[in-house]
């Protein structure tokens, strides 16, 4: 198994003594360092360890063969663009689990023909923390809403949630208790 142990515990600012210490329960720095360089097996309950250290999920940790990792060439600053510092690079999106996608055919809002919007299912108590930003919210006979969540509160007949739809001239839409949101948290867009 490949890990990527080393770039994400030097990523952080971490040595191999703090993540030792870090890992519950501790260990040496030495075999922190076996397990990066791949002379030690590393083991799933290795893994879970090692990611709690450094504040990252084990998939975090381990590089797929069909992961692709682009190089960074520029990074855009207010002044500019200038070339990295350091070498970079960044991974390629990948889905998780909970993860939906809205396609959209004809532009509304900030969005384009063409453009993916992938969003994170929220179950109705994380509702609010989806205020002021874009959502999908299911309606009966299989409708949706697609704006900005502009209110959200929960009373004794459930969630009730005001959505703005990005359509020109279109009303807030109230939707009562719906069963899920999804939050965008990702867009795609060919250029």
């Amino acid at each position: 198994m490949i890990t990527a142990i080393r770039e994400v515990r030097r990523a952080k600012g971490m040595t191999l003594d703090d993540v030792a210490r870090a890992c519950s329960p501790a260990t040496t720095a030495q075999t922190i360092g076996r397990l990066e360089t791949g002379t030690r097996t590393v083991s799933v309950a290795w893994l879970n360890r090692i990611a709690a250290a450094l504040g990252v999920t084990a998939a975090d940790l381990v590089r797929l063969p069909d992961r692709a990792d682009i190089p960074v060439a520029a990074v855009l600053e207010a002044g500019g663009a200038r070339a990295p510092r350091k070498p970079a690079s960044v991974i390629a999106p990948l889905a998780a689990p909970g993860l939906i996608a809205v396609t959209v055919a004809a532009g509304t809002g900030e969005y384009r023909a063409g453009d993916d919007i992938w969003c994170e299912r929220l179950a109705p108590e994380a509702f609010a923390s989806a205020l002021n930003r874009d959502v999908l919210v299911p309606l009966p006979a299989g409708r949706f809403v697609f704006g900005r969540l502009i209110g959200c509160d929960h009373g004794e007949d459930g969630a009730r949630l005001q959505v703005l739809p990005f359509e020109p001239r279109a009303g807030q839409t109230l939707v009562i208790d719906p069963p899920w949101i999804a939050r965008a948290v990702r867009l795609s867009r060919g250029l």
